[in-house]
């Protein structure tokens, strides 16, 4: 089965870290399309994000960052757990966003 090609939209900071110009970027990535997969791919086009998405210890998405499809916040689903459709087809952008803290 080939790669599905899917669409990214990082934060401001973690795309100064890539060193990326825009805020969205598309990827291949193998299926099944999971939240893993997409950080596998995204961690081996933009090594400089290793580390920063996940805890490099226990590989598991960092508490204070947030993934988002469809309106929907998709950051309490496993993260072996296929994402939704229009994501794999490239249809519609995964947010990840840094989660706002404070008072």
């Amino acid at each position: 089965m080939a790669p599905a090609r899917v669409r990214i939209e990082l934060p401001s900071p973690l795309r100064v870290l890539a060193e990326l110009r825009s805020a969205e970027l598309e990827l291949a990535v193998p299926p099944p399309v999971t939240l893993n997969a997409v950080l596998d791919a995204l961690e081996a086009a933009y090594p400089r994000l290793a580390n920063t998405l996940r805890d490099p210890a226990t590989g598991q998405r960092r508490a204070f960052i947030r993934v988002y499809a469809n309106q929907e916040d998709l950051s309490h689903i496993p993260q072996d757990a296929p994402l939704p459709a229009s994501i794999a087809a490239g249809a519609e952008p995964l947010l990840i966003i840094g989660a706002i803290a404070g008072g």
